[in-house]
């Protein structure tokens, strides 16, 4: 075999320019490429940190009301479904999971709608996979209930089906978007929606989370504090 065909092609190694454009093929300064990697990395940190905390400041109020409804429904037997495609069904199972596991406090029904393969996989093979989230409201979800929809385009149709046929059912609707919000920012099945507002995919996912975080930690506080006498008349 010729050298040549060991050597990458030009375009196979620009395939991951896009990740770390400083990396140059003929790079040859390790110290200095560490150092160009390490500075990406406290930038994108920095960032990172920069988004989550305007995205609580923003929403400070909103994140209050949300979590203290959730905590209301919970209260009553209510459950929480979370539902998202791709990287974003991977945080509604962390969500989930948050509320139904809790390193601390009280545990509350919860289930990510994207986690069962064998449900997902036969809807989207049985009736389409833009009604793979709605199906599952229609046959579990309650009027106490509370839906999280989590989309870094704020555009799924299949999360927008959901939502629409969830709401009228009575369910609490919230949706955590990224840029512009997309269609969830004007969508009047919801009633709360956080849009993060950026361009990466990758710092929306991180302050969703940091948001999911926020919901949970407020709905725990009015879970576990006593009722006031007000509040038990």
């Amino acid at each position: 075999m010729s050298p040549q065909k060991n050597e990458p092609q030009k375009n196979e190694r620009e395939n991951t320019n896009f990740l770390y454009p400083f990396i140059d093929s003929e790079e040859h300064d390790a110290a200095g490429l560490l150092d160009d990697l390490a500075a990406s990395a406290r930038s994108k940190a920095a960032e990172s940190a920069r988004l989550q905390q305007e995205s609580l400041d923003l929403y400070a109020a909103q994140l209050t009301a949300a979590g203290a409804a959730m905590a209301e429904r919970f209260r009553r037997g209510g459950r929480l479904y979370t539902l998202g495609n791709g990287g974003s069904s991977t945080d509604a199972a962390t969500l989930a999971s948050l509320f139904s596991k809790p390193a601390r406090g009280r545990p509350v029904a919860a289930w990510s709608l994207a986690a069962d393969e064998a449900v997902v996989t036969a809807l989207g093979n049985d009736v389409g996979f833009d009604l793979i989230f709605k199906r599952q409201i229609i046959a579990h979800a309650r009027s106490a209930d509370v839906a999280i929809a989590l989309s870094t385009s704020g555009n799924s149709d299949d999360l927008m089906t959901a939502i629409t046929e969830a709401h009228p059912r009575g369910l609490l609707t919230i949706g955590f978007a990224g840029h512009d919000g997309g269609r969830m920012a004007v969508a009047d099945d919801l009633d709360y929606c956080f849009t993060v507002h950026s361009q990466s995919i990758h710092r929306i996912q991180e302050s969703h989370a940091m948001l999911g975080y926020r919901l949970w930690s407020v709905a725990q506080d009015h879970l576990t504090r006593r009722p006031s006498p007000a509040e038990v008349r």
